[in-house]
């Protein structure tokens, strides 16, 4: 028994049959990067739902999703949340994905438990389900918490990838996606549902992109018909699911086993601003891109100021580094000398930045004292 253990907690990219918590208490602590949950939802459904014409609602009565009080749930929630906690890495982040009836018990219990939230995340449906009753608003949306392992973790969150996904704008945290609908939803043999609540890609994919690198480990405790291995495969990422219902896990293997992994690194991550290794001022004089006495701008020639040899910049009334300067001369509290000065290219006024992220794509830039030195 102890050597299927030790095989498990190895495993990558399986899923594993069973219980949820003894699967997550039998894998090695601080060994994910990434949880994301989508735990039963204690709907507390009494009876059939049915339309307007008497028909009934494909609903959740499953089993999983049944118990017998609110602190029956309470002690479960408890139960896999602490589990998951102590898998995560010391800077991992988790996910959980619930509705009214179950997500403010959730996050009150993950308070308790140590982690810290950073956001809530709204998933606004497109296509909604209609209130049939016609005594409540429509359930329109989910709620999604995503929390670090602790208040002291630096977690990952890949803005300019999330930036760039929403055409430059930052990503906000309403998210309009549709259901799984189409060819996206998983059918059994009878041609029914697969799965009641099986999530889009589409909301797994902002889950994964936002919060993981490639390479890092996401796991799902309630891994149903593998959306998150799916999406995980899709973007580099390593996976471990965890699913008791072998009709679910038999799905979710034919579709993972269907999915090919994306190839180059480049096309999977946007490389961030922090991420990118620093650039002193000076090293452009160093490099030789920049000449001592080279006369500076603003990008409108209000202000100017030339290059010192120290990588210092002198102008009529103060001397200092290039954002120093640049700050004083405005008078402003701060400034980005990067973008804010420019130097002369023919007739054109390049930004300093400019400079510098060639120095960056280059190695130690000794290519770029082909393309000549600024005067």
């Amino acid at each position: 028994m102890s050597s299927l253990k030790n095989q498990k907690s190895t495993r990558k990219n399986v899923i594993l049959p069973g219980d949820c918590v003894d699967n997550l208490k039998s894998l090695p602590k601080s060994s994910v990067d990434m949880i994301f949950a989508d735990p039963p939802y204690n709907l507390q459904l009494n009876g059939d739902l049915h339309r307007p014409n008497n028909s009934v609602v494909d609903g959740v009565d499953n089993d999983w999703d049944k118990f017998s009080s609110l602190k029956s749930y309470d002690d479960f929630s408890r139960n896999w949340l602490g589990a998951a906690r102590d898998l995560l890495k010391p800077h991992g982040t988790i996910w959980v994905i619930g509705s009214y009836h179950n997500i403010f018990r959730v996050g009150s219990i993950m308070q308790d438990l140590g982690y810290w939230l950073l956001n809530d995340v709204i998933w606004r449906k497109a296509n909604p389900m209609p209130n049939f009753r016609g005594r409540r608003f429509t359930n329109a949306h989910e709620t999604l918490i995503w929390a670090a392992r602790d208040k002291s973790s630096k977690y990952r969150f890949n803005y300019d990838s999330m930036k760039a996904l929403n055409e430059d704008l930052q990503m906000r945290s309403d998210w309009f996606i549709p259901l799984c609908t189409g060819n996206e939803r998983l059918k059994d043999e009878s041609g029914g549902k697969a799965h009641p609540t099986q999530k889009p890609e589409a909301l797994l994919y902002r889950v994964i992109m936002s919060s993981t690198n490639p390479g890092d480990l996401v796991l799902d405790p309630f891994f149903g018909t593998g959306t998150t291995g799916a999406v995980a495969k899709k973007l580099g990422r390593d996976y471990i699911g965890i699913e008791r219902e072998e009709s679910y896990r038999k799905a979710a293997q034919k579709r993972l086993d269907s999915i090919k992994a994306l190839g180059a690194s480049e096309i999977l991550q946007t490389p961030t601003k922090r991420d990118e290794p620093r650039i002193p001022f000076g090293s452009l004089i160093e490099q030789g891109l920049l000449r001592p006495g080279t006369e500076l701008f603003d990008v409108k020639s209000r202000h100017t100021a030339r290059v010192a040899a120290d990588g210092s910049l002198i102008s009529p009334t103060c001397r200092g580094s290039i954002h120093k300067v640049g700050a004083t001369l405005q008078g402003a509290p701060s400034c980005n000398g990067w973008t804010f000065w420019h130097y002369r290219e023919g007739k054109q006024m390049v930004p300093l930045d400019t400079l510098r992220q060639r120095l960056r794509a280059t190695a130690g830039g000794d290519s770029l004292r082909d393309k000549g030195t600024i005067q």
